[in-house]
């Protein structure tokens, strides 16, 4: 189960790597006229969401509930009380059903998204995870061990999408958006700085420097709401903010590859999505294996989580109850 932020997501698999069924509400809709997710709002959907989702993730096996030998749920990072819906709700149901349960870190579950995805992945392998909250390169060195090399100082990529969607005046979420509105704009039309830093990413400066060239288009080119009145303008600032982002993304990912020597590399969560980076990633590792997830677990689910659990209940084995939800979990494996 998988309740860290706006998606409310259960999933079946067995031996960790067989999806049997893959069910996600997602709560778009109700976030998209704030312009990010409204944490109470999100808890209170998660409330009325899990037992349908997990009874309709259930549906697909025979026997039900009866058919399940362990649950495992997201327990940290993400909004508090929207994870407090998902463990709790687990957790009644281990113990109603006298099954172990196992609490995942969301950030493991997309490291393993990837092996999930990839029946020819095994650790060790360098990911790229990119998301609304997290930006990092993670090395998997084998299952149940992985360390985090670099990580963003400020913005996660997600969150700098978001944001510049907003000053251009886009919908929300800002990925996809930016991504649709980028498609025949010019990348060269308005240069943007493209932060280089020892072992971190950055996005504040680029995102800064967007609003910048967006004030300084004047006030005959900006709507009521100060955001551009040209669709071309908007088109051209998108296209040149998202080559950007995957420059930026791109050259972490391969200075940590060079150093390491890594032979198998992986791009996941929510901005793995985005088609300019898969691209991207692909062609300059063109000479390596390159797994990316189906969109369908690029984003928020409870498969990567189930993926994850799997091997955390088989190497330290299941939680006590009464696990704790921890809003800035530091895991990866």
């Amino acid at each position: 189960m998988e309740t860290s932020c706006d998606e409310t997501a259960a999933a079946v698999l067995r031996d960790g790597r067989e999806v049997v069924s893959s069910v996600v509400s997602s709560q778009i809709a109700l976030h998209a006229e704030y312009g990010g997710v409204v944490p109470d709002l999100a808890a209170r959907a998660h409330l009325e969401a899990i037992g349908p989702v997990v009874a309709e993730a259930l549906s697909a096996l025979d026997g039900g509930w009866d058919g399940i030998d362990a649950v495992a749920v997201t327990r940290g990072p993400g909004l508090a009380g929207c994870l407090l819906v998902g463990v709790l709700y687990a957790q009644g149901a281990a113990l109603g059903r006298g099954v172990p349960m196992v609490g995942v870190s969301h950030m493991a579950g997309h490291v393993y998204s990837a092996w999930l995805s990839d029946t020819t992945l095994e650790p060790p392998y360098l990911s790229l995870v990119v998301s609304g909250g997290h930006t990092d390169v993670v090395e998997l060195r084998g299952h149940g061990d992985a360390r985090r090399l670099v990580s963003t100082r400020d913005d996660a990529a997600g969150e700098a999408f978001d944001k510049a969607a907003r000053l251009l005046g886009l919908a929300y979420p800002g990925g996809p958006a930016i991504e649709l509105a980028a498609r025949g704009g010019d990348p060269s039309r308005f240069p943007l700085p493209n932060t280089r830093l020892d072992d971190a990413l950055s996005f504040s400066g680029l995102k800064t420097a967007l609003r910048y060239t967006v004030r300084d288009l004047g006030e005959g080119s900006l709507t009521d709401d100060g955001t551009p009145s040209d669709p071309v303008v908007v088109a051209d600032l998108a296209a040149a903010f998202q080559a950007t982002v995957v420059s930026q993304l791109l050259h972490a990912l391969t200075t940590i590859a060079d150093r390491t020597g890594a032979e198998r590399i992986a791009v996941v969560g929510g901005v793995a999505a985005n088609q300019a980076l898969r691209e991207a990633v692909t062609v300059h590792f063109a000479g390596l294996p390159v797994s990316i997830p189906p969109l369908s677990l690029c984003t928020d689910n409870a498969a990567m989580i189930g993926a994850a659990g799997w091997h955390r209940l088989a190497i330290h084995g299941a939680d006590a109850s009464g696990i704790l939800v921890d809003p800035v979990l530091d895991e990866y494996a």
